[in-house]
């Protein structure tokens, strides 16, 4: 008990309310944000293994939450969440017992692996958020996708997304809302974004329960002093950030989380001792410099991606349209009444 009463322990919880916060507010995968996070600061002696088995173990409670909740309303696609969790869950369970067959009981080569792997899979999700960006951009310029809340499935296919999303998962922990995500809206383009994320939710909870017991098997354990903490504080981080989600420009955040996934994957990559990053030492200045890069860049590169679509290289679409946020009306529009027609406000 008295390891659940630490500033370690605090720690924990108040990473695990952040991205919780984050996780309930833009419907990113956590994994993607709590594994470097717990890794950087040092909890289960910095080992991935014991990182990403807690981390695995809160996401399945956290992420039932959701799940039962857009169950209750109705979004989900249930069938194909169906062939998702046929290709996932068995993946998910093989992925842990497979890494540690290549690293044959080494346990510095273990550790070594998987933080080589979680930084890969760290660049993949940001590169998998610009893609899906992309994608709608092309999508709005060629005429939107006609709605299609029940679209016919595509089960090889769909297997195969969940069979790769599942194994990234179970070894790393991430994907299941990052890769998966834009595998779905590449194949069921007509699928409204509440239909994406409620899918993706429902299936993400037997894919992340089965990566979770793999790891406690493969791994002898669980150190509940990272997961309760974990838990206790994503919990409600999550529940705050659903709430407040309509309210909040999601689309500034996103791009935010682009910019911190990248610099953690390169982080993580440089303290593996990645051969081309040099084995000996590490190089802050260099994952700084691509951080700023990045913010000078992108909008850049954006634009000149827009110009290939016939567009101004900024305007709109915004990034917020693409992501298919509301607008927010204009403060003085918010509280002007509305008129009959002859000056006079109406009685609506």
């Amino acid at each position: 008990m008295g390891d659940l009463l630490t500033v370690t322990a605090l720690s924990i919880a108040v990473a695990g309310l952040v991205v919780g916060f984050v996780v309930g507010l833009t419907g990113m995968g956590g994994g993607a944000l709590m594994t470097p996070a717990l890794i950087f600061l040092g909890v289960g002696g910095g080992e991935a293994a014991t990182v990403v088995t807690a981390d695995l173990t809160a996401a399945a409670v956290y992420k039932t939450g959701g799940a039962l909740t857009h169950a209750r309303e109705g979004s989900p696609n249930l069938s194909l969440a169906k062939w998702l969790i046929v290709g996932s869950v068995p993946m998910a369970f093989i992925g842990p017992w497979i890494i540690h067959r290549i690293a044959a009981g080494d346990e510095d080569k273990l550790d070594t692996l998987l933080k080589e792997m979680i930084g890969f899979a760290l660049l993949l999700a940001a590169a998998t958020y610009a893609l899906r960006l992309y994608i709608n951009l092309r999508r709005i310029r060629g005429g939107a996708a006609e709605a299609d809340p029940n679209p016919p499935i595509r089960p090889l296919l769909t297997l195969l997304v969940g069979a790769v999303g599942g194994l990234l998962v179970g070894i790393t922990s991430v994907g299941s809302g990052s890769v998966i995500m834009v595998a779905l809206l590449m194949l069921y383009p007509g699928l409204s974004a509440v239909r994406l994320v409620g899918t993706d939710l429902v299936q993400a909870v037997p894919l992340v329960l089965s990566a979770a017991v793999s790891n406690i098997l493969v791994n002898h354990g669980i150190d509940w002093s990272i997961t309760i903490p974990l838990i206790v504080g994503s919990v409600p981080g999550t529940i705050m950030g659903s709430a407040v989600a309509p309210r909040v420009p999601q689309s500034v955040i996103r791009r935010g989380i682009v910019v911190v996934l990248t610099m953690s994957g390169v982080a993580l990559l440089d303290k593996s001792g990645w051969p081309p990053l040099g084995k000996d030492t590490t190089h802050p200045v260099l994952i700084a410099f691509i951080g700023l890069a990045m913010i000078l860049l992108v909008p850049l590169v954006w634009g000149l991606l827009r110009r290939g679509q016939g567009l101004p290289m900024f305007g709109a679409p915004t990034v917020a349209e693409l992501e298919g946020e509301s607008p927010r009306p204009h403060p003085d529009e918010a509280v002007a009444p509305a008129s009959d027609g002859h000056g006079r406000p109406s009685a609506r």
